[in-house]
């Protein structure tokens, strides 16, 4: 790093933030309270059996299979009728039908190959004719549904008594498995990610009123551009944040490793484990600065710690109903809910992460992360405006500056800095 100092023997923006946020990550990272930080991801738990009840929405709305048909024109027109019929009779025992091909006479039709290749909910083929009915699915879609295939075949047949025998052919997997394993991933993947981003994001508040409560952030403005404040405040934190993740990771590795958990026990994301993790950390970055931007935006606005709780609230408010939102894109891919989750920044993170986990495409987080690190930098141009202008007017600055002027800018900075980190240890 450059050593060149603005005239007058001010630091210049970058070097005010590197020299703000080493103070605060070393005095937070040496605090006893950082002890019981540690603990919090216990109580969140909480949180997670409630949103459980969304991601039951999710399934019901994303885990309904559907059945392929791969017969003749006129079989497959008829297999279609009889099952619309019977659905009225028998209601969801009736799984959702779609013609999958027309299969002219004489031609054979590979039922294992189009439910290995196909996409969507998928999860059985029915090949040969309504008389001699084939299907073709996962031993439990064929335990499901193979009563119900002979129930369509005969009234397709026209008949009422008897029903035909279903011939069967197991798979290992489908594309309504994967689908749904994907979707587990997906919801578990933003559960991870929100509780993450809230937990985390507090602690720009709590620092922040801290020290506006101790007249620091007065000291501070006296020597160092606001601007500088701000960034070196919101990267500190999300520093701290990144040593938290770590110590929790390790810790929930250890436990899982010992009592045989690895990742082959659950479903692959769509771009593969270790490019989930790296997508999943760049998007807890940039919806970390997002929020905390916002926070520190807002606990610049006020006075108190009452202050604090009563503006921040609807923040909070808006970044629940923000993971809402992101949930139910996981259903709704490529429609307008799923393009609007993507463009808004406070909920693009979720959305991308659910991307990650069910499309093998990578092109689109290349757009996303960009995307998102624009709304970064004019979020936090217009917080550290905004903590500027209140900053500045939120105490008496003459005394301050008084005692800046004798020390110097860069001296008084330093030695707050050794007096931080003395007292952190």
């Amino acid at each position: 790093m450059s050593t060149q100092k603005h005239p007058g023997g001010r630091l210049s923006l970058f070097q005010a933030a590197y020299v703000v946020a080493r103070r605060d990550f070393t005095a937070i990272l040496f605090s006893r309270a950082f002890i019981f930080f540690l603990l919090g991801p216990l109580f969140p738990v909480v949180v997670m059996a409630l949103a459980g009840g969304v991601g039951a929405q999710v399934q019901q709305g994303a885990g309904v299979a559907s059945v392929g048909l791969a017969m003749s024109a006129e079989d497959n027109r008829a297999m279609l009728k009889a099952g619309e019929a019977l659905s009225e009779r028998l209601g969801s025992a009736v799984p959702p039908m779609s013609e999958l091909r027309a299969v002219a006479p004489g031609e054979t039709f590979d039922a294992r190959a189009a439910l290995q290749k196909s996409e969507g909910q998928l999860a059985a083929v029915v090949t040969g004719t309504p008389a001699s009915p084939h299907l073709t699915a996962t031993e439990g879609s064929i335990e499901r549904w193979q009563g119900v295939i002979s129930m369509i075949a005969a009234q397709a047949e026209g008949q009422t008594l008897a029903y035909p025998e279903v011939a069967t052919s197991e798979v290992a997997s489908s594309a309504a498995a994967r689908n749904s394993a994907r979707i587990n991933t997906a919801q578990g993947g933003q559960v991870l990610l929100f509780l993450l981003i809230m937990l985390l994001a507090s602690m720009v508040l709590s620092n922040l009123v801290e020290e506006k409560g101790n007249k620091i952030i007065e000291v501070l403005a006296a020597a160092i551009p606001m601007d500088a404040l701000f960034l070196g405040k919101l990267f500190a934190m999300l520093a701290v944040s990144v040593v938290g993740i770590a110590v929790w990771g390790t810790t929930a590795g250890i436990v899982l490793t010992a009592g045989g958990v690895s990742l082959s026990d659950y479903a692959m994301p769509g771009v593969g484990w270790p490019m989930f993790m790296v997508l999943f950390a760049l998007y807890f970055g940039m919806g970390y600065l997002l929020l905390g931007a916002i926070f520190l935006t807002i606990g610049s606005q006020a006075k108190t710690v009452r202050e604090v709780q009563t503006l921040s609230m609807p923040a909070t408010m808006l970044q629940v109903l923000v993971f809402f939102l992101s949930s139910l894109t996981i259903t709704n891919a490529g429609g307008w809910i799923d393009w609007l989750g993507m463009a808004f920044p406070l909920s693009s993170p979720f959305v991308m992460v659910a991307h990650a986990a069910m499309d093998e495409r990578l092109w689109p987080h290349a757009l996303a992360l960009g995307w998102q690190a624009l709304c970064v930098a004019l979020f936090v141009r217009v917080g550290a405006s905004m903590f500027r202008k209140r900053v500045m007017k939120s105490g008496p600055q003459g005394a301050i500056k008084g005692k800046e002027s004798r020390r110097g800018p860069v001296g008084f900075v330093r030695g707050l800095f050794s007096k931080g980190s003395a007292a952190a240890r």
